[in-house]
């Protein structure tokens, strides 16, 4: 199982710097002890200085991550609040009939509501729905087709 881990990075910050990125690790660590040979992508792990990239090794970056976005089995978004490098992720995912779960307070916004296949508001109420099986029921009984609207 494949598994990439997409989140809020730079959001709306004007100067270039991060928002808090240890939630990666946290995710990260309950998808391995979750899933045997699981294989957990995280885009932050290899190229951690690259607010800094100039711009053709961003281009490259970005568009590598959003066309591994469309070839992983589940993407995990944390999105606490907006960041359009997530919702390009989770749209490119999904537009591919992978699965989507998203861990994030914002129910009501189309991107999180209409693009995901679960809603969870924490990283704690992910680890409660990978303990109690709710994720892997998720996994099992995903179905393989593309919802027509999308294409």
């Amino acid at each position: 199982m494949r598994f990439f881990i997409a989140g809020i990075m730079q959001g709306s910050l004007i100067p270039a710097e991060l928002h808090a990125q240890n939630y990666r690790r946290q995710i990260k660590q309950l998808l391995l002890s979750t899933f045997d040979k699981a294989e957990v992508y995280d885009p932050l792990a290899n190229h951690n200085q690259s607010i800094d990239y100039d711009d053709d090794t961003g281009k490259d970056t970005f568009f590598n991550h959003n066309r591994m976005c469309r070839e992983v089995d589940c993407l995990v978004a944390f999105a606490p609040t907006a960041s359009m490098g997530t919702a390009i992720e989770m749209w490119e995912a999904f537009r591919s009939g992978k699965i989507v779960i998203t861990i994030s307070p914002m129910a009501h916004n189309w991107v999180v509501k209409f693009c995901s296949h679960l809603i969870i508001e924490s990283v704690e109420q992910f680890e409660q729905a990978l303990n109690d099986g709710t994720i892997k029921q998720l996994i099992d009984n995903h179905p393989q087709s593309i919802d027509p609207r999308v294409q």
